[in-house]
């Protein structure tokens, strides 16, 4: 099963995704809705970064998964 990284940052209100190696990061690119995608070197998507993610103050963030097959 693979490992997913969660991080959720109050004061910057981001939140970030990993599903690959965080150390491998080496470009991002900011999308239009507010989502940097986070490269490796070879361009696969390792990764996001949701800005403005909470609209609210908030004690806590609910993130749910689902798995599908594919």
């Amino acid at each position: 099963m693979a490992e997913i990284k969660v991080y959720f940052d109050r004061e910057g209100n981001t939140l970030t995704v990993w599903f690959g190696n965080p150390e491998e990061e080496y470009v991002c690119e900011e999308t239009a809705e507010e989502v940097v995608l986070i490269k490796d070197k070879s361009g696969k998507v390792i990764g996001f970064e949701k800005l403005n993610f909470a609209e609210v103050e908030t004690e806590r963030v609910k993130v749910a998964f689902e798995t599908v097959a594919v």
